[in-house]
């Protein structure tokens, strides 16, 4: 796994890349050589907060956890991602290796009932429209206007579909599809 550790707010001593480093490999049992998991920290007052990602044949798998204590964040966040691996393995397929997985269970002495749930997702509705060709701003502007927290639109640039949203910090998103 290629691991790559980014600080905001703060630089990231040497001792702490190189544990992350360490401990992200423990997810190499689950992947391909192929995936890239990223640490980032960021340091707002005294509470560090520690996002883990992993992405694996077009799949991301993501945590976050915030903690006065960055060693302890870190731990936190990685046993997190190790739990919800373990706990959707069956819907995750053959994107993870599942006799791999069957021994996490067994490491972080998990029980059965806890990794064989299957929540059902429902979708409780369905809406369909039309989509419009517009600019990002005109895209905005229809998303503020309807009081969402996102909208759908075929860009008039490019004529794919892209989605705008509003992100926590008040600020705007993006979503456009690789082709």
């Amino acid at each position: 796994m290629n691991v790559k550790t980014s600080g905001h707010g703060l630089n990231l001593r040497q001792s702490f890349i190189d544990n992350a480093t360490k401990r992200m490999q423990k997810f190499d049992r689950f992947f391909n050589d192929e995936a890239d998991g990223t640490v980032n920290v960021d340091l707002e007052k005294d509470r560090y907060t520690v996002e883990v990602t992993v992405k694996n044949r077009g799949f991301f798998f993501r945590t976050e956890k915030t903690s006065t204590d960055l060693d302890s964040a870190f731990r936190e966040a990685v046993d997190l991602m190790m739990r919800q691996i373990v706990k959707n393995k069956s819907k995750l397929g053959n994107r993870v290796k599942a006799r791999e997985v069957e021994l996490a269970v067994e490491e972080l002495d998990i029980s059965p009932e806890e990794t064989d749930s299957e929540p059902e997702y429902n979708i409780a509705r369905e809406k369909r429209f039309m989509v419009e060709p517009m600019s990002e701003q005109e895209a905005i502007l229809q998303m503020n206007m309807l009081g969402h927290t996102f909208f759908m639109f075929r860009n008039s640039d490019t004529k794919e579909l892209n989605i705008v949203y509003r992100r926590h910090d008040d600020t705007y998103g993006l979503l456009v599809p690789l082709s």
